[in-house]
């Protein structure tokens, strides 16, 4: 992992960065439907954490930080993600490692499952890096529109939030919430990002 430090000075995206960081702080949150119906048979989690990550790490914008060293962004990304403790109806909150491999990322996957499914921790993996942007899941609710509510202090890495899987008609759909910060992702590059996304889920290839 590295961090690329964006020199202000002479960044096009400046004069936006500026303005949605501080003179009017702004983010903002979308729901689109994806069409899952292709990636039936796999163990559904892992894989759209695997598709995500993916994509995430083909658009800088969603790479993009305010870290203590300035602006820049990370050369790539994992994925941390909220898993259920069955008996106390707690959530805890892990990370595994990307791999551009499917079967890799899946057994880091379930390792990182398996140790961490009884917590009673909210972080019970130690070591979470810098270069990790937020996943959950709600799969009991199907909802059409979803928002978090940030503080005030500029976040601006992705939160994606998934809901109930849902069939109809030979297809398979599932809500994804984006929330992404204005500073430094528009309408436009949320728009790419779920053309990418739905693409590789219509191909449905995990390898």
């Amino acid at each position: 992992m590295s961090f690329k430090r964006i020199d202000e000075n002479t960044w096009e995206r400046k004069e936006w960065f500026d303005h949605y960081l501080h003179e009017v702080p702004c983010s903002y949150s979308t729901t689109v439907s994806l069409d899952i119906t292709h990636i039936q048979g796999a163990r559904l989690y892992p894989a759209l954490l695997w598709f995500i990550t993916q994509t995430v790490n083909e658009q800088k914008e969603f790479r993009t930080a305010v870290c203590a060293d300035g602006v820049g962004y990370f050369s790539d990304m994992h994925p941390s993600y909220t898993i259920l403790n069955p008996k106390r109806k707690t959530f805890s909150v892990i990370w595994t490692e990307f791999s551009p491999c499917y079967a890799t990322f899946l057994k880091r996957y379930e390792q990182d499952v398996e140790r961490s499914a009884s917590s009673t921790q909210m972080y019970p993996k130690p070591g979470m890096p810098q270069n990790t942007f937020d996943v959950s899941m709600i799969p009991w609710l199907d909802f059409s529109s979803f928002s978090l509510h940030l503080s005030p202090e500029p976040y601006t890495l992705p939160i994606f939030t998934l809901g109930k899987a849902t069939y109809g008609e030979g297809t398979r759909t599932i809500p994804l919430a984006i929330q992404v910060h204005h500073s430094v992702c528009d309408g436009y590059h949320v728009g790419c990002f779920v053309d990418s996304l739905q693409s590789k889920l219509r191909e449905g290839k995990l390898q």
